[in-house]
């Protein structure tokens, strides 16, 4: 009889525990489902930053600002702060469904523990009652109506039964499914701190690496600032000077009994056939230059970047006036050609002419230097008929030799 209920039990049985496995199936697929979608935001993420790291190494190959890694890191930081945002995310929903399976687990646990116990004591009293014990019950009935009635209360008995086996059996499934579904769990809490733990500390990184760069870039603003000023206050410093060379030169000119103004060396064929003072590529041009920072400089002259110590030769014949540090400059030689005219010879490393020497064309005057260390060695050179700045290119030749 035991064998027999154990038997009609787990038949019947049969739907109930499909429906306990069903649901804890769509429960694990619903919480798969979650997961996932969290991973692929979070790999979207990061291939967000990812394409921002690599764009930091360009600007870092190439010529660029420091803001423009100021603004890098910043965006950088705020793909990092969306993923933590999105991980402290994650773990709050496993975490809540690691607690709601912990409780499930725990009741199905406590009623599973009672379910046996009374299965243990059904299995007790049929053992005890022998094999026989339903058949006697029948056979002993006085009664037709009594035999019906016994019958009713020994089929409501097994079918007890076979209900207690299978909730047994489906308490069982589901606490085996719940304990599997809280190790994926918690295997996902385990990376998801790993994880963020990983991310703050990146963002911190990206936090410290944008407050050096802005340091820097705050630094370099004053530096250039102050830069842009010395530029300024420099070149009205030439500008007054040869004004004073060629007001003096004017008042010699009228003072009585003197000698006739020699005429310039420079002359209006020479316009656009003057030999270059020196051989190199062009570093700045004669105007207004917008630089990478966004600032913008004024040159009166032109820049010509060449190897330092290079031999550097007046553009044509004429007087030093000059032969001296100026400012931002650094050592200067100012030549008039007569009439008025006068060429400009800056960032020199040497000096080969003293001031108040005659020089003829193509004689050398000094050597490349690096005055500006903002820039590299060079010669910064001018061409001021009547003493006015002008294009140094619309002297010079267009094919250089």
């Amino acid at each position: 009889m035991i064998r027999r209920i154990t038997l009609i039990a787990c038949f019947a049985i049969g739907g109930a525990v499909t429906g306990g496995v069903g649901a804890l199936h769509a429960q694990a697929t619903n919480t798969d489902a979650r997961l996932r979608q969290q991973q692929q935001e979070l790999q979207k993420l990061r291939q967000e930053r990812e394409q921002l790291e690599r764009r930091m190494g360009d600007l870092q190959r190439s010529a660029r600002t420091l803001a423009d890694e100021v603004v890098n890191l910043d965006r950088q930081a705020e793909a990092t702060a969306k993923l933590v945002t999105v991980l402290e995310q994650q773990l709050a929903e496993i975490t809540a469904e690691v607690d709601s399976a912990t409780g499930r687990l725990v009741r199905a646990e406590d009623e599973l523990l009672s379910k046996r116990a009374v299965l243990q004591r059904r299995v007790v009293d049929i053992y005890k009652r022998g094999p026989l014990y339903s058949a006697e019950a029948m056979l002993s009935a006085r009664s037709f109506g009594e035999l019906v009635a016994r019958y009713k209360y020994l089929y409501e008995v097994a079918r007890n039964d076979r209900g207690l086996v299978s909730r047994v059996e489906t308490l069982r499934d589901q606490i085996a499914g719940q304990r599997t579904l809280l190790v994926r769990l918690q295997d996902g809490i385990s990376r998801n701190r790993i994880e963020k733990t990983a991310e703050e500390q990146r963002l911190r990184t990206l936090e410290q690496q944008r407050t050096r760069r802005l340091t820097v870039v705050q630094r370099d603003a004053t530096q250039t600032r102050a830069r842009l000023t010395q530029l300024a206050r420099d070149e009205a410093r030439l500008s007054n000077l040869i004004s004073t060379l060629e007001e003096t030169r004017r008042r010699a000119e009228l003072a009585p009994n003197a000698k006739p103004a020699a005429p310039s060396t420079l002359k209006t064929s020479d316009f656009g056939k003057l030999d270059w003072p020196v051989d190199g590529d062009i570093l700045y041009r004669f105007g207004r230059v917008v630089n990478q920072n966004n600032t913008t400089t004024r040159w009166n002259g032109l820049g010509i970047a060449a190897r330092a110590g290079t031999s550097v030769r007046s553009v044509a014949a004429g007087e030093v006036m000059v032969a001296e540090a100026i400012g931002t400059y650094g050592l200067t030689v100012i030549v008039q050609h007569g009439g008025g005219d006068y060429s400009v010879y800056g960032s020199l490393a040497g000096l080969s002419v003293r001031k108040g020497a005659t020089i003829s064309k193509g004689q050398v005057i000094g050597t490349v230097g690096a005055a500006d260390p903002e820039l590299p060695p060079h010669l910064h050179f001018e061409m001021r008929p009547r003493g006015r700045a002008v294009d140094p290119l619309e002297w010079l030749r267009a094919q250089r030799p």
